[in-house]
């Protein structure tokens, strides 16, 4: 745990909880191994309860039809009492020797009180149950990280590296994975998982992207196409050239960011840790209390054991591994767990426009040539100036001269004026690429529009009417003076409306965009989505001073953008959500949350998992401590045997545990 007490002895709550908020950590009641290892510990620790649970059985049965002298049937649970009760007592004594105790201790002081006051059967009983709950609870919260576990082994061990010869061609190796660097040429067949990030140089095939994207739907890849480690190719062969390796790879800073948030400590959990202090000597005191006054040493072990508090511990850090595996699997990327829970605080989102509502694949539809003006060399010139930008409006620019077959020179220099465009030297001359304002800073004069200027490829906006469409509009402008307009439209998410109408059954009161775009432009989307109000024409820093704004309206405001343009923002919010965050270190780096596809519909789902995540807690802490309070007025009151107890003890943590569970498979429908 977390807090240090003041008398410098840190109080820890069940190791079971730490198994369940730390992937290195061990399985229930102390540090041990995880995945198959703690499968196989589990399969030996199972072994010896049974034996020793044998041992106590085969005591009882003896004395009560006389198998056996007493004395032997007696020493036949004593060691059978003395076999179950070793692992508690082994672990209790480490923990003081490291100055630290567990709640679940008072099972262990309960036993030995048993035994002292020559109880075998009991104390052999409770052990016996205690050990076999114990083991079933770490077993199923084992089976509520699946899908954490499976994402940390997706990344293949081994790698076919392609090389040269020495004679013209080219060979085959196997290296290992963690041995593969970015440059090198890998080839991976069907069936194979992608042992790196790269991009396809040779070959056409589907992927699997699932682990990533949390799309179920494969992705067709071919020449020139992104891939990521941990993806499986599906179909055809495939040669990659290394981008990223290791733990740089997309999968491998999904893993370390994921199990970075298992181990945050949600609020509810901190407040716990506060009191946990307190908790132990106050119990230790009513159970002595209650066999001074009843002189009965088994409602003192009974209140020992029922009240170790092993419900309240688990029910927020189960919940919280289960509701994390859930988002994980749905390709939801959640930093801090903490983070989990401002989602269902949330009463407003402020969208991002370009990438995020819609599809960021803006297309160059309109080209108006100023009078003399020569519109081939015009455009030849800005696709020069955008080829180095990796803004949707550039790569619309690029594109279309590619389409128009031109061949634009490279570039000499290009700076990025972040939302406004781009300034360049091609070839001897001075190009600009952007808003309107970027050639009127310039001293460049522009065609006047109806509306005011767009945003270029630095932050693009702006829109003028071309019949009944608002277009976006990118002005060049060569050596001084303005020589053509293009005219960029951009489509609608297809699950841009569902998303909206989400949040809405959601309760969020207020949902807005914000964009860099022209107002006729944004009015067309936010009326399209049933959007509340659009800030359009919007520099970064006004998108800033819009979130500042409703934060100081008492909003509890998630930001949502593409983690482009849009990092000073989503950094500002109270929840900072990146789109398409599959790839992109900008974006994984830009926000708390992180989408790895581009399904707006997980907005929406965020909130239900988190509110629902809250539900679960509030129903574990609740059931946690009626057990609780109830187990000890009733052992107090000699109504609760110690075996009553234990078993009492066992049902609360098991149903946190399964409770928590349901977690996992929300959102099926998203997949």
């Amino acid at each position: 745990m977390a807090a240090a007490e003041p008398a410098g002895q840190a109080v820890a709550p069940r190791a079971a909880a730490q198994a369940a908020a730390s992937p290195a950590a061990g399985g229930a009641h102390g540090a041990g191994p995880g995945g198959v290892e703690a499968e196989a510990w589990v399969l030996r620790r199972l072994v010896v309860t049974f034996l020793g649970g044998a041992l106590v059985l085969d005591g009882v049965l003896a004395r009560t039809f006389a198998l056996h002298d007493p004395a032997v049937a007696d020493a036949l649970a004593a060691l059978g009492a003395l076999v179950l009760a070793l692992p508690l007592v082994a672990r209790s004594a480490r923990n003081l020797v490291r100055r630290r105790l567990e709640l679940d201790e008072l099972i262990a002081l309960g036993v030995v009180s048993a035994l002292a006051f020559e109880s075998y059967v009991v104390a052999g009983t409770v052990a016996f149950f205690a050990l076999l709950g114990e083991l079933v609870e770490r077993r199923t919260a084992l089976g509520a990280r699946v899908a954490i576990e499976s994402l940390v082994r997706l990344t293949p061990t081994v790698a076919r590296r392609v090389t040269e010869d020495g004679a013209g061609g080219a060979r085959e190796e196997e290296v290992e994975a963690s041995a593969l660097a970015p440059g090198d040429l890998v080839r991976v067949r069907p069936g194979d998982n992608v042992p790196a990030d790269g991009t396809v140089v040779l070959g056409r095939s589907t992927l699997d992207e699932a682990s990533i994207t949390g799309e179920s739907v494969p992705a067709e890849k071919g020449p020139g196409a992104d891939v990521f480690a941990g993806t499986t190719n599906l179909t055809g062969a495939l040669e990659l050239r290394v981008t990223r390796a290791g733990p740089e790879t997309t999968l491998g800073r999904v893993k370390e960011l994921i199990l970075r948030a298992e181990a945050t400590r949600p609020r509810v959990a901190r407040v716990i840790d506060r009191y946990v202090a307190w908790y132990l000597p106050v119990v230790l005191m009513l159970a002595f209390v209650i066999l001074f006054f009843t002189r009965d040493p088994e409602r003192f072990v009974a209140a020992l054991v029922v009240a170790c508090p092993t419900a309240l511990v688990l029910a927020t850090p189960t919940a919280m591994v289960a509701a994390l595996s859930c988002a994980a699997r749905l390709g939801i990327l959640v930093k801090d767990a903490r983070d989990l829970e401002v989602a269902g605080e949330l009463t407003a989102v402020l969208f991002d426009k370009t990438g995020t509502l819609t599809t960021g694949r803006l297309a160059v539809v309109a080209l108006e040539p100023a009078p003399g003006a020569d519109p081939a060399a015009a455009l030849r010139l800005a696709a020069a100036a955008a080829a180095r930008s990796n803004h949707p409006a550039s790569r619309a620019v690029v594109a279309v001269a590619a389409e128009a077959r031109l061949d634009p020179p490279a570039p000499r220099e290009v700076e990025e004026v972040p939302g406004l465009g781009l300034r360049a030297a091609v070839g001897g001359r001075r190009v600009l690429l952007g808003r309107r304002a970027l050639l009127t800073e310039d001293g460049v004069d522009a065609p006047e529009v109806a509306e005011a200027p767009d945003a270029g490829p630095g932050g693009p906006g702006g829109a003028a009417a071309a019949g009944d469409r608002a277009l976006s509009r990118l002005y060049v402008a060569v050596d001084g003076a303005h020589v053509a307009t293009l005219g960029l439209e951009d489509a609608v998410r297809p699950e841009a409306a569902a998303a909206v109408a989400g949040l809405r059954a959601e309760g969020l009161g207020r949902v807005s965009i914000m964009t860099g775009d022209r107002w006729d432009v944004a009015r067309r989307v936010g009326l399209e989505l049933g959007c509340d109000d659009v800030a359009a024409e919007c520099l970064p820093a006004q998108k800033l001073a819009l979130v500042d704004a409703a934060r100081a309206r008492g909003e509890r405001v998630a930001v949502v953008g593409d983690g482009v343009n849009d990092a000073p923002a989503l950094a500002t919010g109270d929840l900072g959500i990146a789109m398409g965050a599959a790839g992109s270190d900008v974006a994984i780096g830009s926000a708390r949350i992180a989408l790895m596809n581009n399904d707006l519909r997980r907005v929406p789902f965020l909130v239900h998992l988190s509110r629902r995540t809250r539900g679960v807690v509030t129903a574990n802490l609740l059931v946690g401590a009626g057990l609780l309070a109830s187990g000890l007025a009733l052992a107090g009151a000699g109504v609760v045997s110690p075996l009553m107890a234990i078993l009492l003890h066992n049902a609360g943590s098991l149903f946190v545990v399964f409770n928590s569970a349901r977690l996992i498979r929300l959102g099926e429908e998203l997949a």
